[in-house]
């Protein structure tokens, strides 16, 4: 949109302030409000704000940074009350000397995309997002005790779920699907694809929107990707696609997949920097309880086509769909940074096309029901099980630090392992009732 564009927005919607958005490196949502009465002077100088209170960000003694926003994200929120309304706008951030702060995630992303683009490549996401719904902050109580697509009655999660779809659709996220998940008080809403910078900050929209209603409802959403022990944890499948003009370029109407030389190789780009790429798509101590065996949760590094066991899988589409064709990437969790997310799986995806990597055979069985002796025989490896084996598997990778550049890069280990220390000093009340009776 143009300036005059987004003006007449603000004067028919009665727009009386704006919040200006970003995310710090580990995708917390970021916002700094403004009267419309500043809103072209923001246009021409941007909004200053302390980089060094930001995580992974700045150093205290170059803290200045400024916000300017992207006038293609402004949209009118549906929040605020009485006879004014608010509106959000995603911001880039810029130095002092008006160049471009290479360490955003935002950017970081638009500079694969730009990559991509070199190569004659767009680049598509369509994401599953899960979630739980709770009673109360405070505590894990479900709102109900349902499973996969079961009927919900209209007047409990499904009416959240309407809200929020109704409101999505109102700053233009369009849902395809929406259901019960696995576990009780689990949900998921399906975005509909589109380019990956536009599904980032979707997903961000969306995030803030699913725990708007929810509170204003009385509830609480949450998406931690393990939860509550015993049950499934929350994911965030990712679909993805390359085009090339209006044309998939996965698509291959003569392979037995559908599958063309470039999908093949985007899906070996994946395998080979799974465990490279994991610190990025599962950046939490939680997150690892979720990547265990038993609970519908990708933990070997392979790939199939119905099936739902490994790590990838690449949905079955009929012939006359072929724009549909997609490779969907199964380990990450809603907790993650999508903007970095799809930064690191586009770059694995595209190492693997133009280094031509071998693409290992399907596995159409059960991977779960291996023994740890038959995955060794047909090489199947594991994605890290904690947040350390992650933290070592990046470092001692290359992809994630070229992806992100060295200084964003080891901002975000740093902080992972900040995190992971904290985490091994504590005394659990698992170690107490396990080892305190006994040693």
């Amino acid at each position: 949109m143009e300036s005059k564009e987004v003006w007449d927005i603000i004067k028919k919607e009665k727009v009386k302030f704006v919040q200006l958005w970003f995310t710090d490196l580990e995708g917390s949502l970021k916002s700094v409000s403004i009267p419309v009465s500043r809103w072209d002077d923001v246009l021409i100088w941007g909004a200053s704000f302390d980089g060094s209170s930001i995580r992974g960000f700045r150093r205290i003694e170059e803290s200045d940074m400024f916000l300017y926003p992207d006038l293609s994200t402004f949209r009118v929120l549906p929040v605020g009350e009485g006879n004014f309304r608010i509106a959000r706008v995603l911001c880039d951030i810029k130095n002092p000397d008006g160049t471009c702060y290479e360490d955003a995630p935002r950017r970081i992303l638009k500079r694969m995309l730009e990559k991509a683009r070199e190569e004659g490549f767009s680049y598509y996401v369509g994401p599953e997002l899960e979630f739980f719904y709770f009673k109360s902050q405070k505590n894990t109580e479900f709102i109900d005790y349902n499973g996969y697509f079961d009927y919900v009655p209209p007047d409990t999660g499904e009416a959240l779920l309407r809200e929020t779809v109704d409101l999505l659709d109102s700053v233009g996220i369009e849902v395809e699907y929406f259901h019960h998940e696995g576990s009780p008080s689990q949900y998921e809403l399906d975005l509909k694809y589109s380019d990956a910078l536009t599904m980032a900050d979707s997903l961000i929209t969306a995030k803030f929107i699913i725990k708007y209603v929810a509170e204003r409802n009385g509830y609480y959403a949450t998406f931690m990707p393990k939860p509550i022990e015993g049950i499934n944890g929350s994911g965030l499948h990712i679909h993805q696609s390359l085009f090339k003009g209006n044309e998939n370029a996965f698509f291959d109407e003569n392979d037995p997949y559908h599958m063309s030389d470039t999908a093949r190789g985007f899906l070996a780009g994946l395998l080979n920097y799974a465990k490279e790429i994991t610190l990025i798509t599962n950046q939490w101590i939680n997150s690892y309880k979720r990547l265990v065996p038993g609970y519908e949760a990708p933990v070997y590094i392979c790939w199939g086509r119905y099936n739902r066991s490994p790590l990838i899988r690449v949905p079955a589409i009929p012939v006359e769909k072929k724009s549909s064709m997609r490779i969907e990437y199964r380990s990450p969790d809603p907790a993650s940074n999508p903007y970095l997310v799809f930064a690191v799986l586009l770059a694995a995806g595209l190492a693997g096309i133009k280094g031509e990597y071998p693409l290992p055979p399907a596995r159409e069985e059960n991977v779960y029901a291996f023994s740890s002796n038959e995955r060794i025989e047909k090489g199947i490896n594991s994605l890290p099980g904690s947040l350390i084996e992650a933290i070592m598997e990046a470092r001692n990778g290359s992809i994630a630090r070229q992806v992100l550049g060295e200084s964003a890069f080891e901002k975000l280990v740093a902080s992972k392992k900040a995190q992971w220390d904290e985490y091994r000093r504590k005394v659990t009340a698992y170690e107490i009732e396990k080892y305190l009776p006994v040693l």
